[in-house]
């Protein structure tokens, strides 16, 4: 309990600490104006009064502050009863760093205004002003960081409507859903980076940063730099302040490690500590860092074998075997080569002109061949054969120039049945989705649903489809109400 006396007491040091802090910070500043509650000017130290033209003090008294201050805001703190604490005022002579704060009476009704003029040299603001525009620095460059660390690619960019593809992407998709680890297993070429990047980009972490390792790009004397960082004068030549490593400028987000397979094997145990406990030590450091990423590994090597070999070691392999995706080769999935080379034809069409066709005889030839190079391959033959053919379409002759010597398929695997010559690309196209679809309904008894999760589709995309190529019952359920579906 306090009593009078010290109350009394209190309220006098309070009084004088106020009135010692406005003495103080009046004689410091370079000018202290006070208005009342129409915005007019009741006080001005003399400071203030000749820095803006007046010959004394009491020329300003009584006149609204703007006609005495230009682009004065006493009038809003006076108003709003908002202080503003730290501004920039423009005068004629140069910027003043000034405070404003109401002024309240007993009641707490506002009955004023006070400004003070700080600084009249913005270098008193030196290291707040450097410290602010450090930490802009930082965050751009942190925001040009994950711009260039998002997935460039979407699941609608693995191309291809075949079971083998639909297959592939339905489970990409699931494995999107978890934090599990995902191998990619497939041939080079086959578009095993491209489902990383579509897993990612489908994924929690989809804002994070997505960063790619090469583990067959890099030397081997460096690799462990690269993926864990250095502390600062780790080695001789390394930099003063340290490097970060792919683990933490992933962190949060997704690290995909392509060529896994070539990972040497010291390399190797690391790595699987990251996956089981979570944590790395920068290279010449101490400090355990905790780590946050998920991990996607692709290989085009045989890992089994690897490990029957000494070559990779099996509780890696079974800590990455979680989610194994077998992405297949083109040549098991020679349907999708009528949407491949029209999504390739496109991204190869050069300024306003129409992308290239192919012939049918050229679709045919394309169907028998092996593919080793895989989707990389078809691209690569694709724009050999634009560059060397001025016409719209690309013929046979054109393509097996592209090609050279065509690759054998595997034994016992036909080439899909040759599309008539009288079909142009687009109608052949048509008539490959409509079988594909018509296949589909008759599988599911005409249910739309489950015909277009089948085939990877959203159902109002699949219902367009069925109007478009004219598909009707008895693989369509007339009373579904398509209109509802888009």
């Amino acid at each position: 309990m306090i009593d009078d006396e010290a109350l009394k007491d209190y309220q006098r040091v309070r009084q004088m600490a106020i009135r010692s802090l406005f003495e103080i910070v009046e004689e410091s500043s370079e000018g202290t104006v006070i208005v009342d509650r129409e915005a007019r000017i009741v006080w001005m130290n003399e400071r203030y009064a000749r820095r803006f033209g007046l010959p004394n003090a009491e020329a300003a008294i009584g006149k609204p502050c703007e006609s005495v201050i230009p682009a004065s805001l006493m009038r809003d703190v006076v108003q709003t009863g908002q202080p503003i604490l730290l501004d920039l005022l423009d005068t004629p002579k140069d910027q003043l760093v000034v405070m404003r704060l109401p002024i309240h009476d007993q009641g707490g009704l506002i009955i004023g205004a006070i400004g003070f003029a700080l600084f009249d040299e913005l270098r008193n603001l030196s290291p707040l002003l450097t410290r602010y525009q450090s930490l802009q620095k930082e965050l751009a460059s942190t925001r040009s960081l994950l711009q260039t660390r998002r997935a460039k690619y979407s699941f609608s960019h693995f191309i291809g409507t075949s079971p083998a593809s639909l297959a592939v992407k339905r489970t990409a998709r699931r494995s999107a859903s978890t934090d599990s680890p995902v191998l990619l297993l497939g041939e080079t070429g086959t578009g095993k980076e491209l489902l990383a990047h579509a897993i990612h980009a489908t994924s929690v972490r989809a804002h994070k940063p997505f960063v790619s390792v090469n583990s067959a790009a890099i030397p081997e004397s460096l690799l462990e730099a690269e993926f864990f960082g250095t502390a600062p004068g780790a080695f001789t030549g390394a930099e003063r302040k340290g490097r970060l490593g792919k683990l933490q400028v992933a962190e949060g987000g997704t690290l995909f490690l392509d060529e896994i397979g070539d990972m040497p094997l010291s390399l190797q145990s690391k790595l699987l500590r990251v996956l089981q406990e979570k944590e790395f030590e920068p290279v010449g450091s101490n400090e355990m860092l905790r780590s946050d990423v998920r991990v996607i590994a692709a290989t085009s090597t045989d890992l089994q074998d690897a490990v029957s070999r000494g070559d990779f070691r099996a509780d890696l392999y079974y800590r990455l075997n979680v989610l194994p995706i077998l992405v297949p080769p083109l040549r098991e999935r020679l349907e999708d080569l009528p949407a491949l080379c029209e999504a390739i034809l496109e991204e190869l069409q050069s300024g306003d002109s129409a992308p290239r066709e192919l012939g049918s005889d050229a679709l045919a030839l394309l169907a028998r061949h092996g593919w080793p190079g895989n989707i990389r391959e078809l691209r690569n033959v694709l724009e050999r054969a634009v560059l060397h053919c001025e016409s719209a379409t690309l013929d046979a002759a054109t393509l097996q120039q592209a090609i050279g010597v065509l690759a054998p398929l595997p034994a016992g695997q036909a080439a899909p049945a040759p599309t008539p010559v009288s079909q142009d690309f687009y109608a052949a196209r048509d008539a490959f989705e409509k079988q594909l679809i018509e296949n589909s309904l008759a599988t599911h008894a005409g249910n739309v649903v489950e015909a277009a999760r089948s085939l990877g589709l959203g159902r109002s995309t699949l219902y367009k489809k069925i109007i478009a190529l004219g598909i009707s019952s008895p693989f369509v359920d007339e009373s579904t109400n398509v209109d509802s579906a888009s």
